[in-house]
């Protein structure tokens, strides 16, 4: 089967699951989701399930990246800085509704095969750095919206830093583990939480208890950074 008519037969899947964004939906089934999966994987590419990829992390699932995406409210004019590039997925889906997307990843292996993967599609308006997620992107600041794709306890401090007035959050957030979906004894569920920010703080709202891998500071090789 061609990837239009397995990526529009996904669309139609999670509009059945409750996804009803047109253009979150439009982009889910634009991107060839078989080019960020692993090829032991192919196969499960189109299926709405979390796979495991390279530096022990995974691509989400399709309707997770989907709710994640409809629930950041994304705009053609918008600048969003994501945190966890990792297959480079979720930025590619991004690509597609904003102006601009700043990724950061911290395993150089996936960052170089995200990378590649944005060329072979042409995605000019995704730009990357190998760098710790947890510090942000402070020379790009500040962003209309901001996605973490790896789960934390409380957001760092520097990211709600670089968010603009009235922009959102997305993050999953609560206790975390050290092995994430695959390869661990144990998952841990964290609750995808939405953080708007308002004229005298930030408004948090709960939304849908998830399972991602654990953020991690520092980058390996590098410089832990505390």
């Amino acid at each position: 089967m061609r990837h239009d008519a397995r990526g529009a037969r996904l669309a139609e899947l999670l509009r059945a699951e409750g996804i009803g964004d047109e253009g979150v939906l439009g982009a889910i089934a634009s991107i060839p989701r078989e080019l960020f999966v692993d090829t032991p994987f192919a196969h499960a590419a189109y299926e709405n399930t979390a796979l495991p990829i390279a530096c022990g992390q995974t691509i989400s699932q399709p309707y997770v990246v989907a709710y994640m995406t409809e629930a950041l409210e994304p705009g053609p004019r918008m600048r969003v800085l994501e945190i966890g590039t990792g297959s480079g997925y979720q930025a590619a889906v991004l690509s597609k509704l904003c102006r601009r997307v700043y990724t950061i990843e911290r395993h150089k292996p996936l960052l170089d095969a995200a990378e590649t993967r944005f060329r072979e599609l042409k995605l000019e308006n995704v730009v990357s750095r190998l760098a710790d997620g947890a510090q942000g992107w402070p020379e790009q600041a500040p962003f209309d919206r901001i996605l973490l794709t790896a789960a934390t306890e409380k957001v760092p401090p520097a990211l709600l830093g670089q968010l603009t007035p009235g922009g959102v959050l997305i993050a999953p957030l609560g206790r975390v583990g050290p092995s994430g979906l695959f390869g661990g004894s144990e998952s841990i569920c964290q609750l995808l939480t939405k953080i708007i920010r308002t004229d005298t703080g930030f408004h948090e709202e709960g939304l849908i208890p998830v399972v991602f891998v654990p953020m991690v500071a520092g980058v390996p090789g590098g410089k832990i950074v505390p």
